[in-house]
């Protein structure tokens, strides 16, 4: 009888210099747009080009990356401090509040991600794991009746989507959009 085979574990090295090329990207596609070359990502991180064609062999590869790892971001935050608030009122506002000031602090990076995959809308994993807490917000702020009954995800979803065309489009402040926002999602 023969063990399944086991999936090795990337190398430490490996993943700090994957997480450094993640960061290095980020950093210069926000500030600098699509055009940034992959050698200076990979100068910034502190690798060799062939370490990032390897792991990420195109741009859109190392985009959607990017975009993953924003993601997951944003959900965490809502897991690890948005769940974590006692009022369900608060707790949407603090979730679009932070999509907004991360939006807003990443605009040439959203631009860039809408450039290369046609979209900013999260894709995959990071989708149903970003979905997953807004759904869990929803719920609690339906079980607390501080939200319309027939609120969804996909309205909070919609939500955040007009967020970041405010933001990316400098189409006023996306501070007053998402609190006339928040105000739709009360029952009436």
């Amino acid at each position: 009888m023969s063990t399944p085979p086991t999936r090795r574990k990337p190398r430490t090295d490996a993943e700090r210099n994957r997480d450094r090329v993640l960061e290095a990207a980020r950093a210069l596609f926000t500030e600098h747009g699509f055009d940034v070359q992959m050698s200076e990502i990979a100068r910034t991180a502190g690798v060799g080009v062939g370490t990032l064609y390897r792991k990420f062999p195109t741009r859109e590869v190392l985009i959607e990356a990017v975009a993953e790892q924003r993601s997951a971001e944003i959900a965490a935050f809502a897991r690890a401090r948005c769940l974590a608030e006692d009022d369900p009122s608060q707790a949407l506002d603090l979730f679009l509040r932070h999509v907004g000031e991360v939006l807003a602090g990443d605009r040439g990076m959203s631009e860039v991600i809408e450039k290369a995959m046609g979209s900013t809308e999260p894709r995959g994993e990071a989708r149903a794991a970003l979905h997953g807490v807004i759904a869990e917000l929803i719920d609690r702020a339906r079980a607390g009746g501080v939200i319309r009954p027939d609120a969804t995800t996909a309205d909070v979803n919609m939500i955040v989507c007009g967020l970041a065309a405010v933001i990316r489009h400098s189409a006023g402040d996306w501070r007053r959009y998402a609190e006339i926002a928040l105000d739709g999602l009360r029952p009436r």
